[in-house]
């Protein structure tokens, strides 16, 4: 097969962009000198690349009609391995994971119809562990958003209190656990999307050190920010389908070459006497911080006093910039990613082409993209091109300093701890809300969570009592790999304390 040729004009077109101006007879010239070139792109172009068929079988899913919270994109059943860990339990996949012959959108209406050809690693992991995939649960529109009213279907309702936000971009895992109908969401988190969705809904989200879990076939958002994690009702199931899925796959470089892992449920039960637990002063009080759930965070802290855990106030000032130093990540990174069709280049690792080519062309369908996402890129754009990417690169060295700020309190303290969220979960905008308020509902909530995605350390959220009837979260910091330590002091806590008898 041949691939088309570009033609003068083309040429011209792609010259101008790179600054290149050529007169025509100089244009012919190169346009004979590049026959090469295309020659070995038909070459490759020939060599066959089938991707690896699933190991279980599958349908290709239905739209659920019983779907109170629009928390389902695609229900379907897959049974993995007759016998293994996760035999039993009920598994959601945001659809953002690549499951093959199964309808992934990402929330995006310019998506819809993509049906992926290959499994990523996350899912095999759990099929050969005996789970069940019950199907695709509903995310945010390219992930992007904080809250959970931008995917093109329309909202996801927090079960505990419809007509609430549920929390993004991680929303349909959310709610579905929330809910009661799965056991366990993998959900995905740049910014806060698997912790902020945990903390409103009051489930457990996980988000492990940066490469612990392959991404491997799940759709990319900034390459030094993607974390995939695991939500939960519980602990116990949280650590357990964390030990299925960690460690390396050879094919995701966001990983190490020796990526370490451990038994995680064996942290459960081991208490947290004598452990030190840092209270981060610069996680409270944020200007959009709500007086009731910093106090349900500080009550709970205390908490862990009378569980034999020493509990100090500390200073981490560089927190305060920790937004600051993600948002040009965030909006650089996202953007040009996307330029690249989500995958750019210059990485070795699995490109999953089906999705490159869905994704190709997205510029003619960019009108149809949320408020939220079309700021995002403006921001993206123009900053990249005005300041050369400097400012990209400048975030991405102060995050060091960042990363080093942390660990030198995690000398001292075991965890870090401070409110995951400044907020409770609030109303969902309407339909025709301004783009001021769909912006900012979108994006109010991250002050905490974005920080630990660009250091990488693992953090966890765990519901610490309710405010006005909704839900607070809470959230534990540790060192690189001690994801044990995570859930050995948030086990304690579990085990000793009724979150849900903690009301203001």
């Amino acid at each position: 097969m041949s691939i088309q040729r570009p033609t003068l004009a083309d040429l011209t077109e792609v010259g101008h962009n790179l600054g290149l101006q050529m007169a025509e007879p100089l244009l012919a010239e190169y346009a004979h000198i590049l026959e090469a070139v295309w020659q070995d792109y038909d070459r490759l172009d020939a060599i066959a690349q089938p991707p690896a068929p699933p190991r279980y079988p599958r349908g290709p899913g239905q739209v659920p009609q019983h779907n109170p919270y629009n928390a389902w994109y695609v229900r379907t059943e897959i049974q993995g391995a007759a016998t293994g860990k996760l035999a039993g339990k009920r598994v959601a996949l945001k659809d953002n994971i690549c499951l093959a012959g199964v309808p992934m959108m990402n929330g995006a209406s310019t998506l819809h119809g993509y049906v992926p050809d290959l499994d990523a690693t996350v899912a095999t992991r759990v099929l050969d562990a005996a789970g069940q995939i019950l199907g695709k649960a509903h995310c945010e529109f390219f992930c992007v958003s904080g809250s959970s009213h931008t995917n093109a279907t329309g909202a996801v309702h927090n079960p505990r209190n419809p007509g609430h936000s549920t929390g993004g971009s991680s929303s349909g895992c959310a709610a579905l656990i929330a809910a009661g109908e799965v056991d366990l969401g993998i959900g995905t988190d740049q910014g806060g999307s698997v912790r902020i969705p945990a903390a409103y809904s009051g489930i457990y989200g996980m988000k492990p050190t940066h490469g612990l879990i392959p991404y491997t076939g799940i759709m990319p958002i900034e390459m030094t920010l993607d974390h995939a994690g695991i939500m939960s009702a519980n602990l116990a199931d949280n650590a357990l389908l964390l030990e299925v899925l960690a460690g390396a796959d050879g094919l995701d470089p966001r990983q190490d070459r020796v990526v370490p892992t451990e038994a995680y449920t064996q942290a459960l039960g081991k208490g947290c006497k004598g452990l030190r637990i840092g209270v981060v002063r610069e996680g409270f009080g944020h200007a959009n911080s709500e007086a009731d759930v910093d106090a349900a965070v500080r009550r709970a802290a205390a908490l862990f006093e009378g569980l034999g855990a020493r509990v100090e106030d500390i200073s981490i000032p560089l927190h305060a910039l920790g937004h600051a130093i993600w948002t040009p990540i965030a909006v650089e990174g996202t953007t040009q990613l996307l330029r690249g069709y989500n995958y750019g280049s210059n990485w070795k690792g699995l490109y999953v082409q089906s999705l490159m080519n869905a994704q190709q062309g997205w510029q003619n369908k960019a009108g149809q993209f949320p408020h939220d996402l079309k700021t995002c890129l403006l921001a993206g754009e123009y900053a990249y091109k005005r300041f050369g990417g400097q400012y990209y690169a400048k975030a991405q060295n102060a995050a060091r300093q960042l990363r080093a700020a942390y660990d030198q309190h995690l000398q001292d303290f075991d965890v870090l701890l401070m409110p995951t969220v400044p907020l409770k979960a609030p109303k969902l905008p309407s339909a025709d809300a301004s783009p001021s308020e769909w912006v900012q509902r979108a994006l109010e909530m991250n002050a905490n969570t974005a920080p630990f995605d660009v250091t990488g350390h693992p953090a966890l959220s765990i519901p610490c009592g309710l405010a006005a009837g909704l839900p607070v979260g809470m959230m534990l910091v540790a060192r690189d790999y001690d994801e044990a330590m995570l859930y050995q002091v948030a086990h304690a806590f579990e085990h000793h304390i009724d979150w849900e008898s903690l009301t203001s």
